[in-house]
């Protein structure tokens, strides 16, 4: 499991005094509002700023960072990924997940035979879409729905899945 969790890229500096633009990887941008910190990845380190500030704009959050005092200090971490650690993260509801934790595990079907790796989660409007890489090579688009998805076992490692009928033809 992920320790820590990206939550944001640093897209670009707002104003002259160290603002940062940020957007947002997370569901729930309004969750930095109740952040005190964050980490912000160099590529070499991961460094912990205080939060001193949050405003939001149009689909971006503006972050002012303790230390970052100027449109100089801010432009050396454009382009940078900001996480919080896991412990910091939003409390999930009954059947929720961080994607983090679902990429990479493995998926069965009903009789828990192998099916192949879970690769990715697509977020679309209605419901999320978990990407599989079949046995075979191929790829499955499964929808994360309850008649789809019957068990999700995080801590042992597996989705126990029904694929529809018709999902598989012509992949």
């Amino acid at each position: 499991m992920e320790d820590f969790f990206q939550v944001g890229i640093i897209t670009a500096t707002h104003g002259i005094k160290g603002e940062v633009k940020i957007f947002p990887t997370t569901d729930d941008p309004a969750r930095f509002k109740k952040l005190k910190e964050i980490l912000l990845d160099t590529g070499k380190e991961r460094i912990s700023f205080d939060i001193q500030s949050v405003k939001f704009f149009k689909q971006f959050v503006i972050l002012k960072l303790e230390g970052i005092d100027s449109i100089n200090d801010a432009e050396k971490y454009l382009k940078r990924p900001l996480f919080v650690p896991r412990k910091n993260a939003v409390r999930l509801e009954r059947d929720e997940y961080f994607i983090a934790d679902l990429e990479g595990l493995e998926v069965k079907d009903e009789d828990n035979n192998p099916v192949g790796i879970l690769k990715s989660v697509l977020k679309t409007g209605a419901n999320d879409v978990y990407v599989i890489e079949l046995q075979d090579g191929r790829e499955l688009l499964l929808p994360a729905i309850r008649q789809c998805v019957l068990d999700v076992n995080v801590e042992e490692g597996f989705i126990r899945i029904h694929i529809l009928e018709g999902l598989l033809d012509g992949t």
